[in-house]
């Protein structure tokens, strides 16, 4: 129990009768008595307001897999089963890996009512985590003191990879809004050579995409429209080695990566591509074949959900070599990396460069805000030249390894670590648009 602003100062009053008493031998009494009574209102208050399991049903839900680097909401439920209006203070106990916007709720509950708050955790890492009490603080009927207990709510919770992300693009698709996360409409007609509709001529249609047999029953000018081709193989690979392990605001890289994978998934698969992933650091870590369909999808969940980044170097050999013997057919394969300078990036170039005659590799990095900023900022002493002249070394060699991929045909991406979901979207679906496939 603690007494609040208003009990201490019912308490206080008792003061000046006190002080009296120096002069007046009987108000010593009548302060004696007042500070008992007060102690006996007290003890009544804090009576009246009932402890917390006899008083409130606290509930709390979230979903059942929370998403990494994401804010995901967690709610809060009190009802109130007294006869009289309850105020009251909530601290839920998140896990303390996990970020959080706000500990301390505030609300008011009239009698028999619920009432709902909600607050967001934000995950770094992957794993299994644990979820403490809810702790609640109440007021007393007088509002003199304040009583305090705990609604045993642990639970376990699991945080798996941005699935935030996905139900967001799966909404935005059905409203056909996807420009509001930065998806670029790239949908061609006439691009593709499967069959999409037959519809009426344009005056901006090319000729020969004019069809003869159903404009004769028509008795007017119409067109096929072809849409990109379905079946393709869309192949993540995941470098997990030690470079994959290094921070961008607080977050892995390869964690960033395994969001990157998990909505490229649910886009390709959505779009009727078979869909595969190899994880690998020194040597390959899993491999999943590429499939169609929504089960495919979750299968790639399950295993995004356990990759860890191992402290060792890459072999770029190894991993595309077993690619190679596994993957015959022409896939877009779409390797997700650090760049280093080193004889491994010699390694990366000539492989990608061999699996680029069958395949359409795609060599996806993560550019780090801080070493860019680092290389743009004016030194002031000895310290930051060399920090500057190491940032800039280090752009210079990942600049050069670009370069490299890029004159053996290889395309390449590098985006900051905040956009790579996206920007491997829309080069996903430019690619399509493109019939490159």
């Amino acid at each position: 129990m603690s007494i609040t602003n208003r009990g201490i100062l019912v308490l206080l009053l008792a003061a000046p009768l006190m002080a009296a008493g120096t002069w007046l031998a009987a108000m010593q009494w009548v302060a004696l008595g007042y500070a008992a009574l007060v102690v006996f209102i007290l003890g009544l208050d804090w009576w009246r307001a009932q402890s917390a399991r006899r008083r409130f049903d606290v509930q709390r839900t979230h979903d059942s897999k929370l998403s990494l680097g994401a804010d995901n909401p967690i709610y809060l439920a009190v009802r109130n089963r007294s006869q009289r209006t309850a105020t009251f203070w909530l601290r839920d106990e998140p896990p303390d890996a996990f970020q959080i916007e706000t500990r301390v709720l505030h609300g008011r509950i009239p009698s028999q009512r619920l009432w709902e708050g909600v607050y967001h955790v934000h995950p770094l890492r992957r794993g299994d985590y644990q979820f403490g009490n809810v702790n609640l603080r109440w007021l007393g009927p007088l509002g003199l003191v304040m009583r305090q207990g705990k609604c045993p709510l642990a639970e376990s919770v699991k945080v798996y990879p941005n699935l935030l992300d996905v139900r967001r693009y799966d909404l935005l698709l059905r409203r056909n809004r996807l420009q509001e996360i930065g998806l670029r409409h790239t949908r061609q007609f006439g691009e593709g050579t499967e069959f999409e509709r037959l519809r009426e001529y344009l005056p901006d249609d090319e000729f020969r995409r004019i069809d003869w047999k159903a404009t004769a029953r028509r008795h007017r000018p119409v067109t096929v429209e072809y849409q990109t081709e379905r079946s393709q193989n869309v192949i993540a690979l995941l470098d997990a080695g030690r470079m994959m392990q290094s921070p961008v605001a607080q977050i892995a890289k390869l964690d960033y990566v395994v969001n990157a994978v998990l909505l490229l998934a649910y886009v390709a698969t959505g779009k009727g591509d078979k869909v595969g992933m190899m994880s690998f650091a020194d040597d390959v870590m899993q491999y999943l074949s590429p499939r169609q369909g929504r089960g495919q999808f979750y299968r790639m969940l399950e295993l995004l959900y356990g990759i860890e980044a191992q402290p060792v170097e890459s072999d770029y050999r190894r991993a595309l070599s077993y690619l190679a013997a596994k993957q015959r057919k022409r896939s877009l394969v779409v390797l997700f990396t650090d760049l280093s300078s080193g004889m491994s990036m010699d390694t990366l170039v000539s492989h990608v460069a061999v699996l680029a005659r069958r395949s359409l590799p795609l060599v996806v990095t993560i550019s780090d805000p801080d070493v860019v900023q680092m290389a743009r900022t004016r030194p002031s002493d000895s310290q930051t030249v060399y920090q500057r002249a190491a940032a800039s070394q280090l752009l210079d060699e990942r600049q050069l390894t670009l370069d490299r991929l890029q004159r053996q045909g290889v395309l390449t991406l590098d985006v900051p670590a905040n956009q790579l979901s996206i920007a491997v979207i829309n080069r996903y679906l430019e690619l399509k648009a493109r019939t490159m496939l």
